[in-house]
């Protein structure tokens, strides 16, 4: 059989990017208390006592522009929101959530008391850059999982900053990605270290199914073919082969040196050592055909080509939310009559 087409946290990741408008529908996702929680704490974080520059600056109406000065896929625009809702500020966006970014663009227009928009614009402009870059970076796997013909999940994983969790996991949809499990109740995932705690996989196994029950699904991580097949066999309903090497590499003798020459001093034909990821994938297919088989560990941009295979349904990558750069965001107040320019100051 082929690999399931059905996200393990509920969403299908099946297509390349989503359009600006089904990505701005994500936003749906997020409930208001939520949103404002976040926003009144990551404020509170900034300023915690006197915000002694408004001083400097007065409480005059004033208006902002944002600018995006590096490439990639706009989002956050809810916890943007959320953040100057907080100070009385308005936001009027220019391009929808998950548009393309081209340097330099102006992106919305703020308009508030000057001391509330300052207030708000490191904060807001951290939210926004770096929910941005996870989007970018989920954007780029896909297409390049989708540039193989592979057709299974490019996913995230639970690698992510505390307390900055929503918006991540937000970023990784918007990039088009699954975001995987959100939290340890999303998805009973059975790691090598609840397998030795309990004693063996099978153990491990039978007491996530009565904790999951008929609610949450059971995956277990396993380091080798013999491990999952009994991870399946227990009541797995996917199995994470973590690690596993994902592609041929070709060797000479023993260890691939040049040791165990043949007759005459010559070197036997090179064979194939460490093809475990897409053999292992293949045979478990074989003997669980609806089982959901998932690989991870070490996967970057440069090498998920190679771990997509027909038998592999899922391909987690902690980089996206580990490593993806963020964006280049920039707010800058202008003089109402004026055009706004994406530069620090104007003579």
């Amino acid at each position: 059989d082929g690999p399931s087409h059905v996200g393990v946290s509920g969403f299908d990741s099946s297509c390349l990017l989503p359009s600006p408008w089904e990505a701005a529908g994500l936003a749906l996702l997020l409930p208001p208390p939520t949103l404002a929680a976040l926003a009144s704490s990551w404020l509170q974080e900034d300023c915690p006592g006197l915000h002694v520059t408004a001083l400097v600056t007065g409480a005059a109406p004033s208006q902002a522009a944002l600018w995006a000065k590096s490439p990639g896929v706009l989002a956050g625009r809810p916890f943007f929101d959320a953040i100057f809702a907080q100070l009385g500020c308005q936001v009027s966006w220019l391009l929808p959530e998950g548009s393309k970014l081209v340097p330099v663009t102006k992106v919305a227009e703020v308009r508030g008391p000057a001391h509330r928009l300052l207030l708000g614009e490191r904060v807001a402009l951290n939210t926004l850059a770096r929910c941005s870059g996870i989007a970018s970076a989920a954007a780029e796997a896909v297409r390049v999982a989708r540039g193989t013909g592979w057709t299974g999940h490019v996913a995230g994983t639970r690698k992510t900053t505390p307390g900055f969790r929503l918006v991540e996991k937000y970023g990784l949809l918007v990039g088009g990605a699954a975001p995987h499990r959100y939290d340890l109740g999303g998805l009973v995932m059975v790691k090598d270290n609840h397998v030795v705690a309990a004693g063996d996989v099978e153990q491990a196994v039978r007491g996530a199914r009565r904790a999951a029950d008929f609610a949450l699904k059971v995956e277990v991580e396993c380091s080798s073919l013999q491990e999952a097949v009994r991870a399946a066999r227990a009541g797995a309903d996917l199995v994470l082969l973590d690690n596993f090497q994902p592609e041929v590499r070709l060797g000479r003798g023993p260890g691939g040196t040049g040791e165990g020459k043949g007759p005459g001093g010559l070197s036997p034909a090179p064979r194939c050592v460490l093809q475990e990821l897409h053999p292992t994938a293949a045979a478990l297919k074989a003997q669980f055909p609806s089982l959901v088989v998932e690989a991870s560990g070490g996967v970057t941009l440069g090498n998920l080509p190679q771990f997509c295979g027909p038998h592999v349904d899922v391909i987690s990558l902690g980089m996206l939310t580990q490593a993806a750069p963020a964006l280049d965001f920039s707010l800058k107040l202008f003089a109402e009559g004026t055009t706004p320019v994406p530069h620090a100051r104007r003579s």
